[in-house]
């Protein structure tokens, strides 16, 4: 066990206990919302730790079979570190989640870029990709909107991931993926390049006092979906568009056939975005007091994915990459998305 770990241990106990100190004041159910958050929060963190105690004292029943040096239990033994040594992996994966959302739940947004039915597609199978990954996971995962591509693939899908530090394991995915492949649309099979968009914001909770919205800010549109299922479509009107007047964002649900339902799953992506624009304005004020240039643009890929003339997958920012090109399309993103995780924390001088 690493000293990084324990340190990491002993944070969280102080942040437990500094948020149970919070819970024991009775007027924080004046806002049921936001102490339903706060439990939450205390009873995920007494999880992890409980986890953590039980992890140490793994290790520490380890340390004395090794030293009784009785053949016998040799490989028990063995296999017994194998385990804990994977598990710390994964365990210390969370000791660089830190920022101040990290641990809440996220909303994954997938855009196809400009190609037509070759970057939809590419916009599917990139939706496949990180629903398989909450699999592999166990987290929950719910589309909340689905537009889909005029002959295959999807136009753009919003998908709520529920799990712990959801949203801190996956920021590090947000930017521009790119696909370099044989066309299956090409009639000549000629080598296309597709480009697609993922965006990650962490779900901000009604409660959540930063974001206050206000309704006369709402101009809210009903309509009948668009999603395809022949007779499934629905015949009365679901789908809701909100637009927000005073920043133009506007977002729709129409996944669910309550209109109850898609109303309160775009409120959902609503206070997300609003979030989001509220700390990209925060950073441009401070990037014009150090004199920095923020350059706005779609951005370069992040990631590009090459399955002709060669298969690897790699990542741009941490040069880390793989020739199993079918795994990560699986879902297998652990080695990516820890790669970007330690960059970022070496860059703030963490590690």
């Amino acid at each position: 066990m690493n000293s990084r770990s324990i340190f990491d241990l002993s944070s969280r106990e102080m942040l437990l206990e500094q948020l149970q100190k919070e819970a024991e004041n009775p007027g924080i159910w004046d806002d049921p919302t936001s102490a339903q958050r706060l439990m939450k929060r205390i009873a995920d963190l007494r999880e992890e730790i409980e986890g953590w105690n039980q992890f140490l004292k793994r290790c520490q029943d380890g340390l004395e079979l090794a030293e009784s040096e009785d053949e016998s239990l040799r490989e028990d033994l063995e296999k017994e570190i194998s385990a804990l040594e994977k598990e710390l992996q994964q365990r210390e994966l969370t000791t660089l989640l830190s920022g101040p959302y990290d641990h809440e739940n996220a909303l994954l947004t997938i855009n196809a870029g400009a190609g037509g039915t070759d970057s939809q597609d590419w916009a599917s199978m990139l939706m496949r990709m990180y629903l398989r990954w909450c699999e592999r996971r166990g987290f929950d995962s719910e589309i909340l909107d689905f537009s889909e591509g005029e002959e295959a693939g999807i136009k753009s899908v919003t998908i709520a991931v529920t799990g712990p530090y959801a949203y801190g394991y996956l920021r590090g995915e947000k930017g521009v993926h790119r696909l370099v492949r044989l066309s299956p649309f090409d009639a000549a099979h000629r080598r296309h390049t597709s480009f697609a968009q993922v965006e990650v914001l962490p779900e901000i909770s009604n409660g959540d006092n930063e974001i206050q919205i206000n309704p006369d800010d709402l101009r809210i549109d009903i309509y009948r979906s668009s999603s395809a299922g022949g007779q499934n479509v629905q015949k009365n009107a679901t789908a809701v568009r909100i637009t927000h007047i005073p920043t133009g964002i506007v977002v729709s649900c129409q996944n669910e056939r309550s209109q109850m339902q898609n109303r309160e799953n775009a409120m959902r992506v609503l206070r997300a975005r609003l979030a989001e624009l509220k700390r990209q304005e925060q950073e441009r004020q401070l990037a014009e007091l150090r004199g920095e240039y923020i350059k706005a643009e779609w951005g370069s890929q992040i990631r590009s994915y090459v399955l002709h003339p060669y298969q690897l997958v790699k990542d741009h920012r941490t040069e880390y990459e793989t020739g199993n090109t079918q795994a990560v399309l699986d879902g297998e993103l652990d080695g990516f998305i820890e790669a970007y995780l330690r960059s970022q924390k070496t860059k703030s001088g963490g590690l």
